[in-house]
């Protein structure tokens, strides 16, 4: 016979086991939203990928504090959401510089610093936390690649060379931040050896 404690125990596990599916689930749709975003680049479809860029973020967001809320998440999800992440960033990032948006060195620094860190992380236990800075970076970056791709018929032409200007100055700020992070990623593990 079930006791009141025992049933509490079994619902609690059987909503972590929901939660976590949700959070993955999530993960694997930003994962996949970067074929689409490719897509839509390539077309120049600019709104369409303004509106996934901005669906993205906001799945990152709501897996975050659903994973937290089940009490921690599965190493799998923890190794897939910061590549959902890195894809769903660099795919505009190429974009940008091959427009010249932005200058090509300053990309591929950011493509090196993301490459360097993922192989970091994979030799990690549950794929190395993510620092304060690290994660500064990343919404910095979500925040630039929605900025860049506002659509342009949304607002007049003043207000968009404004967006786009802050747009610049959250670029190079999470460029900075990304080599500081990354600086800070490596001389841990140098202090640990």
């Amino acid at each position: 016979r079930p006791t009141k404690q025992r049933l509490k125990i079994c619902k609690l596990l059987f909503n972590r086991k929901k939660l976590i599916l949700l959070a993955n689930s999530l993960t694997v749709f930003r994962a996949l939203a970067s074929i689409p975003l490719v897509l839509a680049l390539s077309f120049e479809l600019k709104t369409f990928a303004w509106a996934l860029v901005l669906i993205s973020g906001l799945t990152d967001i709501a897996d975050g504090h659903i994973v937290r809320k089940a009490g921690g998440g599965t190493n799998w999800g923890a190794r897939l959401d910061p590549l959902a992440d890195k894809l769903l960033i660099t795919v505009p990032m190429i974009w940008f510089a091959v427009v010249k948006l932005v200058p090509f060195w300053a990309v591929w620094l950011l493509i090196a610093r993301e490459l360097l860190i993922s192989e970091w992380r994979a030799k990690k236990p549950h794929g190395g936390q993510a620092s304060i800075i690290g994660k500064s970076k990343t919404i910095l970056q979500f925040l630039c690649i929605l900025l860049f791709l506002f659509p342009s018929n949304w607002l007049g032409e003043d207000i968009i060379l404004i967006i786009n200007q802050f747009g610049y100055c959250l670029f190079w700020s999470s460029l900075v931040l990304a080599l500081i992070s990354a600086f800070r990623y490596f001389s841990l593990d140098f202090d640990l050896n």
